[in-house]
């Protein structure tokens, strides 16, 4: 499939979602630079943009996301590589992409509709929450290729199955059928093929119909609270409460309790 990034990354705004869909099938979806760069300007948008209120990152065809496609990548040539060339390339490349999914202001649901490998695993894994269709597999495939897992892979992997867990994945790159990562705590919910995407809609715009900005500050408190102290974490609780407690959604949240009514949330 030829084009350009645009048809290789799809993108609509429906019911106040945000859709990303790569789409190379014909690939797997593995992704390019150019794929990369338009991803994360997408979630950058997002974050912006009040319009948008949840994301969704999918696919089409058969897999979700087979890995980097390197062959588009800038850089040297293996043989002219000096040292730090690598550490660019991942560093400019697979961690831009999972940091800005991790970064994003909305909340990020990927729907999985089939194999997510190496950074396409990853990609997945660094969303919020994890739909995934009963074909899909994750496969941690760095040791396969003689590689250490980049794209934030030994940062996401053992927050989310505890480290013995996470280096029995990364050493051995068995794939892990979608009912086998649900057991694991990989995938929120595993659904019919046919469904991946009417739950994945029926989830964001819950989402997209609820306290934005609360959301928001949840995901980073969530996302911090594995990497500092407890007296950190509590202190990053109390300033996000503080100042969520400014927006218009707070105020309506707490005055439709008290009126005994349904909130209805704007975002703001």
């Amino acid at each position: 499939m030829t084009g350009s990034t645009e048809d290789q990354v799809l993108h609509r705004i429906d019911n106040g979602v945000a859709w990303i869909t790569l789409n190379r099938p014909e690939a797997m979806n593995a992704v390019t630079w150019d794929q990369r760069e338009r991803v994360i300007a997408l979630l950058a948008e997002a974050s912006a943009d009040p319009a948008v209120r949840a994301v969704v990152v999918t696919a089409t065809g058969k897999g979700f996301c087979a890995g980097a496609d390197l062959r588009g990548s800038p850089g040297a040539p293996a043989g002219e590589r000096v040292a730090g060339d690598v550490a660019r390339m991942i560093r400019l490349g697979a961690q831009r992409l999972i940091t800005a999914v991790l970064d994003c202001e909305k909340p990020v649901l990927a729907a999985v509709n089939g194999t997510a490998a190496g950074i396409g695993a990853h990609l997945a894994l660094a969303c919020d929450l994890v739909i995934a269709a009963e074909p899909a597999r994750f496969i941690e495939v760095f040791v396969r290729r003689g590689l250490v897992p980049d794209g934030g892979g030994a940062y996401l992997l053992p927050r989310l199955v505890g480290p013995q867990k996470a280096k029995e994945l990364m050493f051995f790159g068995d794939a892990v059928p979608a009912v086998e990562a649900e057991r694991l705590g990989l995938v929120n919910r595993v659904v019919l093929a046919e469904e991946l995407e009417a739950t994945a809609r029926e989830w964001a715009e819950r989402l997209a119909q609820g306290p934005t900005r609360a959301l928001a500050m949840t995901k980073q408190l969530v996302n911090a609270s594995l990497d500092g102290d407890r007296a950190a974490a509590l202190a990053a609780e109390a300033t996000a409460q503080e100042i969520n407690m400014t927006t218009a959604d707070a105020n309506e949240g707490v005055a439709s309790f008290v009126e005994r009514r349904t909130p209805k949330y704007l975002g703001r």
